[in-house]
């Protein structure tokens, strides 16, 4: 009652509205620490916990008591969706106190924008790339929009903490800061943190201010979670091997439509039908895949459409129609999505998810799955993991039913430990050292090159970067006229520097492929990558399209709809697993467990594959002899360690063994041809990496390999030192080989 009591009167007001009895936990903790303490404050609680109003409802209340001169709080989200969502529930509790909420991003009017620019005041909601932009045209306007900024608040911050996103926000706050001449507390919000103290040292960077993170007791969660095969093709597992123990399916008299159909597909369509569903995929192209498939089931049953589509090269009206019927209680439709729709939006009374396949992280699990599970009900979640059926003379590794052990993997992990994947905060930016470069010289105009790295290299994410790096990419920026330096010796933007800088792409860090927009008339139906020509047929927003013409100069595609099926691209969706889920399954091999959310199929599937681990000893040693000179080695390595793996074999191991014929499926196996025995494989592996290499010795000879968006105009020895010393996971590699039995 005392957080209560401390609350505005509008605020208490909006929660008597509500009919809520009680505060949370979170925001009684939140509400602790932002009212009693100047600290930075990092919220953790599950998905739909209020975490949004726990940090809000303190900072409007200080607000309504002292009203900032300009905006008071920046709220930075990843997503428009997100924004556009909290902007309307913020919008709502903020009316009353006329303390004003803004948004800014690609899609919110200009006159809205102005508006803001001539009365800052209230809250701004923002995307990272927005950020970006308003602080490159609007420069001189910084002091004025954030003179008296107190509050910035991340949300999800666990999305940004894996890449140069999180990095790039990070500089955005800091550059703002020392714009505007203020330092604002920051909270950040998140349903799945796997290590909250280096997050708590990731959000406080450069601060002056510890984070404080609240200890909050949460009541146990029940899950309804359910994990069933399917082969697409042929007999299922259940059918060849009867499963010891499995629970009864959920429908076992399910009737697969149209004939001959996939029957995972066809488990989806039934189990939707009726009922308000979300159906994950891991990339664009299955996201149109299984959408086009599952509206044939529609017009195979002469039934209406009732599948959605939701992903990032939708045009921004196909993404806000799923948004809004998703929301409106009396539609029950389903949309199939990637991660576009995992993060914070309420899309409503969801009934149920689907996954297909096992997502990369813990953390996408948990938060696909707390998608569900609002208004007190129990989160619910169905995987469908699909496979081809293993030929009977394929060889050994290609028979494992990889994806069902991941996905077993990353759901007993979070039960037996609650593990979440940590933050990875070490890598070697350089391709963000780039854009925050440009970005600044493009906003601050003409800097000496002392003035230059004082302002970059003083920026936390930078922290590993040394002045003589710097030195050199700079020397290569001014050698490919991205900057030029004037007669004074000064640094300013060059002519090719400016078509990159000028363009809106420029304000993203990650990577994009060249789209192309796809119209059908005056519909924009949103962007692929590489279209066909003339002629051929496209996939997207889950319709077939017969390409009329394409227009390479303005990156258009004209189209009309048609009938059938066609896969879709959207270019490379590289998943990144840790080491511990690698682990995970290779326990899940070796013991004899039963994972009660194991349908029938499932649980044939496993007990086949667990008898064929036994019989090969796939699980227990990690090298196998496929016969005569072939082996396969199974190292249990998450991706980036498995890199590491995958190239000490190549580069220090290959001649000494007599390897040929390399064929790496990461991160689970590398198959390989080889002269050596057994005992001397184990034996060189060990004393190479016994050996005190540079890890600049497992990058290939004039190997240049570009990870990020803006390696391309990084010098070739920093992209390479980037990957050596950032992205290969030597240390775990290492680890795994010294744990091999001599």
């Amino acid at each position: 009652m005392d957080i209560f009591n401390r609350y505005a009167p509008f605020i208490q007001d909006f929660i008597y509205r509500n009919g809520w009895e009680t505060l949370r936990g979170i925001q009684v903790a939140a509400g602790d620490a932002i009212f009693n303490t100047d600290e930075n404050v990092l919220l953790t609680a599950s998905t739909a916990s209020g975490k949004t109003e726990a940090a809000f409802f303190p900072i409007l209340t200080l607000f309504s008591e002292d009203m900032p001169a300009s905006v008071g709080a920046l709220y930075i989200g990843p997503l428009k969706a997100l924004i556009n969502d909290q902007f309307q529930r913020l919008n709502d509790l903020c009316l009353e106190a006329d303390i004003p909420v803004w948004h800014w991003h690609g899609d919110v009017a200009q006159s809205h924008k102005n508006k803001l620019l001539k009365h800052p005041s209230g809250i701004l909601q923002i995307t990272p790339e927005s950020l970006e932009a308003l602080l490159l045209h609007k420069h001189a306007a910084v002091s004025s929009l954030f003179g008296d900024l107190r509050f910035v608040v991340v949300d999800e911050i666990h999305s940004l903490m894996r890449a140069d996103r999180g990095g790039q926000t990070m500089c955005l706050i800091e550059r703002l800061s020392k714009a505007a001449g203020v330092n604002p507390r920051r909270i950040g919000l998140s349903a799945t943190i796997g290590d909250p103290e280096a997050a708590g040292r990731f959000l406080s960077a450069g601060t002056g201010r510890e984070t404080v993170i609240p200890k909050i007791e949460e009541k146990g969660i029940k899950w309804r979670l359910s994990m069933e095969h399917f082969y697409v093709q042929g007999p299922q597992a259940e059918n060849k091997e009867a499963a010891a123990d499995a629970p009864e399916p959920l429908d076992s008299k399910t009737d697969f439509a149209p004939e001959a159909a996939d029957p995972g597909m066809g488990y989806i369509f039934e189990h939707t039908r009726g009922k308000k569903c979300l159906v994950f995929v891991n990339s664009r192209e299955e996201c149109e895949a299984v959408t086009t498939t599952l509206r044939s089931y529609c017009e195979a049953r002469h039934e209406p459409d009732r599948f959605l589509i939701h992903h990032g090269n939708l045009s921004a009206a196909y993404r806000i129609t799923a948004e809004e019927v998703m929301k409106d209680e009396a539609q029950l439709q389903t949309t199939v999505t990637t991660a576009t729709l995992e993060l914070g939006i309420d899309i409503g009374r969801l009934e149920r998810a689907f996954q297909i396949d096992a997502p990369y992280t813990v953390s996408s699990f948990l938060q696909r799955m707390g998608r569900t599970g609002r208004r007190d009900q129990p989160p619910e979640m169905w995987f469908v993991m699909r496979e081809e059926q293993p030929q009977p003379r394929a060889l050994l590794p290609t028979t494992v039913p990889w994806k069902l052990l991941q996905g077993v993997a990353l759901v007993q992990l979070y039960r037996e430990e609650r593990w979440v994947e940590p933050p990875k905060l070490d890598r070697l930016p350089f391709s963000l050292l780039y854009h925050q470069t440009m970005s600044t010289l493009a906003s601050c105009g003409e800097l000496s090159p002392a003035a230059l790295a004082s302002r970059v290299l003083t920026l936390n994410v930078f922290h590993r970067i040394t002045t003589q790096d710097f030195k050199i990419l700079l020397r290569h920026l001014i050698s490919i006229d991205h900057i030029q330096q004037t007669e004074t010796g000064g640094l300013i933007v060059g002519l090719a520097g400016e078509r990159v800088v000028n363009s809106f792409k420029f304000y993203a860090v990650f990577r994009e492929d060249e789209e192309y927009t796809v119209r059908c008339g005056s519909e924009e139906l949103g962007t692929v990558i590489m279209p066909p020509p003339a002629g051929e047929k496209i996939a997207i927003a889950g319709h077939v399209w017969l390409v009329d013409e394409v227009d390479r100069k303005k990156h258009l595609v004209y189209c009309e709809p048609v009938k059938g099926k066609v896969p879709a691209y959207f270019g490379e969706c590289p998943g990144d697993i840790n080491t511990k889920i690698l682990e995970r399954m290779r326990r899940v091999l070796r013991e004899d467990a039963a994972y009660p959310y194991l349908m029938s199929n499932a649980c044939a599937r496993l007990a086949n594959a667990r008898k064929a681990a036994a019989v090969s000893g796939v699980a227990e040693k990690p090298l196998v002899n496929l016969g005569g000179n072939m082996y396969c080695f199974f190292p249990w390595l998450g991706t980036y360690a498995f890199f590491a793996m995958e190239r000490l074999l190549k580069i220090k191991c290959g001649a000494r063994l007599g390897i040929k014929a390399i064929d790496s499926f990461r991160p689970y196996f590398i198959q390989f041809n080889m002269k050596a025995d057994e005992e001397t494989f184990f034996r060189v592996l060990r004393e190479e990496a016994e050996k005190d290499f540079d890890p600049m010795e497992l990058v290939y000879p004039n190997e240049v390999p570009e990870f990020e968006k803006y390696d391309q105009f990084v010098p070739d020895e920093l992209v390479r030192k980037g990957f050596a010393y950032g992205i290969l996971d030597i240390d775990g590699m290492k680890r795994r080989i010294f744990s091999f039995e001599k």
